[in-house]
């Protein structure tokens, strides 16, 4: 069974609207959508904003279910000068960029597993079907859709990702994250903390993420609205092809 988690479920709306055979689970404040997406056992949920909420769903996942791997997708800030809304990001490494348990650890550095960041596993296939999913782009996302949020020509970065409990909507905050985690090209709020409880339980784990503004001081998009229509659209797409 696939997990896929969103931190809204505006983000996954097209998927829980192509799940089949669906029954649900509530637990902890969640709803956990067990069925059937594109001939795949999965169980879809949201797990609200933040590394505790991403946790505390993630954590629930691996105990109550029988996992192969799971996936976090959703939106997510550029804070790299090529990436544009629109564009997608599959993950590399994830930072905590809010974490810094010095003089004890180094700054970023999980305390106990003392690693800087967390990977991601087997990106190879995930990228595979991003590719197919972009090369058929409009048979997912329509054309005005994409016209009001001025996406033309969306591209698939593999980078790494910086993941916090702040929305980050400053040109000065983009510099600070730029000089602390060069690497990084996106910044969000729940994927590192996805990523330990994965590399706790020695589970799978992929990330997906859309450029949904430039985490800058014009960060005022409708969430709500490219979510919706955009960021539901790519996950649909791309894991259409991932499952194929």
């Amino acid at each position: 069974m696939i997990a896929i988690i969103s931190a809204m479920q505006e983000e996954i709306q097209a998927l829980l609207n192509k799940l089949q055979n669906v029954s649900t689970i509530e637990k902890g404040m969640r709803t956990y959508y067990v069925g059937t997406l594109f001939n795949k056992k999965v169980v879809l949920v949201f797990s609200r904003w933040g590394k505790v909420a991403a946790a505390a769903t993630t954590t629930q996942l691996i105990n109550d279910f029988d996992l192969d791997e799971i996936i976090f997708t959703g939106v997510a800030g550029g804070i790299h000068p090529n990436l544009n809304i629109g564009d997608i990001v599959i993950g590399k490494d994830l930072f905590q960029h809010d974490l810094n348990a010095s003089p004890f650890y180094k700054r970023f550095e999980i305390p106990i597993i003392k690693k800087l960041f967390l990977e991601t596993k087997n990106p190879d296939s995930l990228i595979a079907a991003t590719t197919i999913f972009l090369q058929n782009y409009h048979c997912y996302v329509k054309l005005n859709d994409a016209q009001i949020f001025d996406i033309t020509k969306p591209k698939l970065v593999f980078g790494d990702i910086a993941s916090g409990d702040q929305f980050i909507s400053s040109l000065k905050k983009i510099a600070k994250l730029n000089k602390q985690i060069p690497s990084a090209i996106c910044v969000e709020m729940e994927g590192a903390a996805v990523a330990q409880i994965c590399y706790e339980y020695e589970m799978p784990f992929s990330i997906i993420r859309i450029i949904s503004d430039k985490a800058n001081d014009n960060a005022t998009i409708d969430f709500s609205k490219f979510s919706n229509t955009i960021a539901s659209n790519y996950a649909l797409g791309i894991l259409e092809n991932y499952f194929a």
